[in-house]
């Protein structure tokens, strides 16, 4: 029976990532933070892990970015987009006018600012290591209320004081299932690639090579984030999506290129396109498999002595 662990604890937009992916017999496991999700992966002890990589208000989720590009690799295989609105739990009998205190995490207080701020303006917010960890400290008493997913309100003795909370109208955030190497996806011809390079500053426009690689090739680059390489001045890494397949052979090709001007390369998936956000931009005239196919003919018909 497959075996999910998620970056829990109960009652997190993660666990609802996770059941929106699993099967009726798979068992979902909460840890604690997003790197023990992960070496739960590495070291067999689950299957598959579900993990937040990107939020569209706040940005990348360091902790998985950083997480992602150490230890034994491991590749993505879906990706869940999921809308971001919130619930304010709090103690059975509390009104607004009670909340003297808000716990959540910080990237849910970031997108519910301005609903605090007219609904609960007297509470001082505090963070918590996740939504669901705020809900355990008001059922605890620690705090009066905390913005948590939809469902945290099944896993807690609370009320809810508020649903469907959110500055921002359209906010998502976008979740990985990762598993250890092996057979890949098949492609669906709207797809993800997603991997981490790592450079130097020493050589000038390094940057602009690798992103000359992927627009050579058609390649449409959807997102880039970087973050220093721990300990090592002037090195970074680079983490890169774009749409297509390792299977093709313009991704491929690319791939081996980047491979010989990075320092380092992992390869971190290729894996369908969730429904929301712009569809997937498929290869452009000239980046087919036919194109590279039928230029591959004619290069041994040249090599062949053949009238090219």
């Amino acid at each position: 029976m497959p075996t999910i662990a998620y970056f829990g604890p109960q009652g997190t937009f993660t666990e609802q990532a996770a059941l929106t992916y699993a099967r009726t017999a798979d068992t979902l496991v909460p840890v604690d933070t997003v790197p023990v999700a992960l070496a739960a992966v590495r070291r067999g002890e689950a299957d598959l892990a579900c993990v937040p990589v990107e939020n569209s208000v706040e940005g990348a989720v360091s902790a998985t970015m950083d997480a992602l590009a150490v230890d034994e690799p491991i590749v993505a295989i879906a990706e869940v987009v999921l809308p971001v609105r919130f619930s304010v739990l709090v103690r059975p009998g509390l009104t607004a006018a009670d909340v003297r205190t808000v716990a959540s995490h910080p990237h849910a207080l970031a997108q519910v600012r301005g609903w605090l701020g007219e609904h609960l303006g007297q509470a001082t917010q505090a963070a918590a290591n996740s939504t669901a960890a705020a809900a355990v400290g008001v059922a605890e008493g620690e705090w009066d209320a905390a913005v948590t997913a939809p469902v945290a309100a099944s896993h807690y003795p609370l009320d809810v004081l508020a649903t469907g909370v959110a500055d921002l109208d359209g906010a998502v955030t976008r979740f990985l299932l990762l598993r250890r190497p092996g057979e890949l996806p098949a492609p669906t011809g709207s797809d993800r690639t997603s991997i981490v390079a790592i450079t130097t500053a020493e050589r000038t426009g390094v940057l602009a090579e690798m992103l000359t690689e992927l627009a050579l090739r058609g390649i449409n680059l959807s997102r880039i984030e970087s973050r220093p390489q721990k300990g090592r001045l002037g090195q970074y890494r680079f983490y890169l999506d774009f749409d297509g397949h390792v299977t093709e052979q313009r991704v491929g090709d690319a791939l081996a290129a980047l491979h010989r001007r990075c320092l380092e390369l992992r390869f971190l998936g290729s894996y369908p396109k969730a429904e929301a956000g712009p569809p997937a931009v498929g290869a452009t005239p000239g980046h087919t498999d036919a194109d590279y196919a039928a230029a591959d003919r004619w290069l041994s018909g040249v090599l062949g002595g053949r009238k090219a």
